[in-house]
């Protein structure tokens, strides 16, 4: 449903931006180091100002290190979903799960690396490239960038948005009933209130602005993962017998090993490599990589400490959130109120800091269509407009998440229908395409097979997230206080 109201939107977008999208590569010829203000461009540079595109010269400033990028990354992936990781391996089983999560951690790990190393190519050969649809526009062809890769990662990145607004007012929620048990506040004034923050953080103006948020976003998972492990272990060595056997038939198991995959791929998900490593300030090359290597050594310390002390505390019973499992339905807890109520503030924190990450697309397409790179940032001419379009756009996301808390029903079919392609088989066909490797060679064929099992994986996660949301719609109900 959430599809469907916001791609009208973004095909506004993509009509209105289209033939922007050369732009940011003269841009970036014109200005160098676009983040710059516009009074300091050269005087060739003012002769083309005319085409410089808003959202490249004041969303995706390039002023950042390889820290900055480490920081973006470890926010964008290292996300409060790492929760659900336990539920991911209870349908998986024990050999299967681990693997999982290792050749998750691997695939992407390279996918990201190969969608840098061709970003550093265009960055040398003087077109460097900000944008994943500018990508897809010079690699694969104008249409490829408008109608497929943008509006697939806008779909994606917006979800992601709402989603942090829903799991923001039931961490809320959740706080308030451990303070006052009881209590009738009901679930969609929580999401508002959140909301409300999130429009807050919404007004900061650049990409490159929100490094200091996310070192503390980074310092934040780090600690609630510590507490969720921590926790796991605290309930599970009190806890009864468990049960490491994959519950349901053979249908059942099938389709939950498949949404258990699909869970994995959307939570190592990223979709804005490139919006992120144009963050850094030229030269590029290198940079990337080694905010990489920071990212991934938060990811194996919080992936897998999570996941596997959580399936070990609660075997097929753990929940889709972690969490849930340390509150009894008899209203005791598995571990202190107070140390699940800290857990469950830092995760809260981190999800404004994940969300405002995934809100800087959209903030640039809106950017480049309303503002005037003409004139300056914060102008009269440019502050309204971002103002006013930033904050619309997160009312409609709070308002999605308001009256829809089933959405991560809705997301799943989104993760698996847009990060697997983006994440796992994009990166690997602009990598072959771009220098095109022997075919005699290990790396074409690697890349290819990525490729083609990551599009089978998309297509099979989709088909089980489908028949996921058609087996919960009996329960679906706006606005429901869930």
């Amino acid at each position: 449903m959430r599809s469907l109201i916001a791609f009208p939107f973004l095909l506004i977008i993509f009509d209105n931006t289209g033939s922007l999208l050369c732009n940011s590569m003269a841009a970036e010829e014109a200005v160098v180091g676009h983040g710059h203000d516009v009074a300091g461009v050269t005087a060739p540079a003012a002769a083309d100002l005319s085409q410089l595109d808003a959202g490249a010269l004041f969303v995706l400033k390039s002023k950042g290190s390889w820290m900055h990028c480490g920081y973006h990354l470890t926010t964008s992936i290292v996300a409060p979903a790492l929760l659900s990781l336990p539920f991911a391996l209870a349908s998986l089983g024990w050999a299967p799960g681990i693997a999982c999560l290792v050749v998750g951690a691997v695939v992407t790990f390279y996918s990201y690396n190969l969608l840098s190393l061709v970003l550093d190519h265009y960055a040398q050969l003087g077109r460097r490239q900000l944008r994943f649809r500018d990508m897809a526009h010079d690699i694969l062809g104008p249409g490829w960038g408008r109608f497929y890769v943008g509006p697939i990662q806008f779909l994606v990145c917006f979800g992601a948005v709402v989603g942090q607004v829903l799991l923001g007012g039931q961490s809320m929620k959740t706080i308030y009933l451990i303070a006052r048990p009881g209590g009738t506040m009901r679930l969609h004034e929580f999401v508002i209130v959140f909301g409300a923050f999130m429009l807050v953080l919404a007004q900061i103006p650049s990409f490159h602005s929100l490094r200091h948020i996310n070192l503390v976003s980074l310092l934040l998972c780090l600690s609630y993962s510590a507490c969720a492990a921590a926790g796991s272990i605290h309930a599970g060595t009190n806890a009864p017998q468990r049960d490491y056997s994959l519950p349901g038939n053979g249908q059942d198991r099938l389709f939950g090993a498949l949404n258990a995959i699909a869970i994995v791929a959307t939570t190592y998900g990223n979709g804005i490599i490139p919006e992120i490593q144009a963050t850094a300030a030229p030269p590029v090359t290198g940079k990337m990589f080694k905010g990489l290597c920071l990212c991934y050594a938060v990811v194996v310390a919080t992936f897998f400490s999570v996941a596997i002390s959580g399936y070990w505390a609660f075997g097929n019973r753990a929940q889709g959130y972690v969490l849930a499992n340390f509150d009894l339905e008899d209203g005791t807890t598995l571990v202190p109120k107070w140390f699940l109520a800290m857990t469950t503030v830092l995760t809260l924190l981190q999800l404004a800091a994940v969300g405002v990450v995934y809100l800087q697309p959209t903030n640039e397409a809106l950017e480049g269509l309303f503002a005037d790179p003409r004139k300056d940032q914060y102008s009269a001419r440019n502050v309204t407009p971002r103002l006013v379009f930033r904050s619309l756009s997160i009312v409609v996301a709070t308002l999605l998440a308001a009256m829809l808390p089933f959405f991560g029903d809705i997301n799943a079919v989104i993760g698996a229908f847009g990060f697997l392609p983006l994440d796992f088989v994009v990166p690997s066909v602009f990598y072959n395409l771009t220098f095109k490797p022997s075919k005699r060679g290990v790396v074409f064929w690697l890349n290819t097979a990525i490729a083609v099992i990551s599009s089978m994986l998309a297509l099979l996660g989709s088909i089980s997230a489908v028949r996921q949301v058609v087996l919960d719609a009996k329960t679906f109900k706006l606005f429901a206080n869930v």
